[in-house]
């Protein structure tokens, strides 16, 4: 399971990378991820790693790396 989360968390942090800030709907789409336990176990990861901010306004949850 540690290999598949490091693979998603690589999959968002290079969709964030050459997109620039997106919404979870929207990474979820540019990264391939299909189930959202897969997207938060991405960022769960890349956010204990400190590379990314998540912030939420409006129920919209906006992720941008650091």
């Amino acid at each position: 399971m540690t290999a598949t989360v490091g693979t998603l968390a690589g999959a968002v942090w290079t969709a964030l990378n050459e997109n620039g800030t997106l919404n979870s709907k929207d990474l979820k789409k540019v990264a391939k991820i299909k189930a959202d336990k897969d997207l938060f176990l991405a960022l769960g990861w890349l956010l204990r790693e400190d590379k990314v901010v998540v912030a939420e306004a409006d129920k919209v949850m906006t992720v941008t790396l650091k």
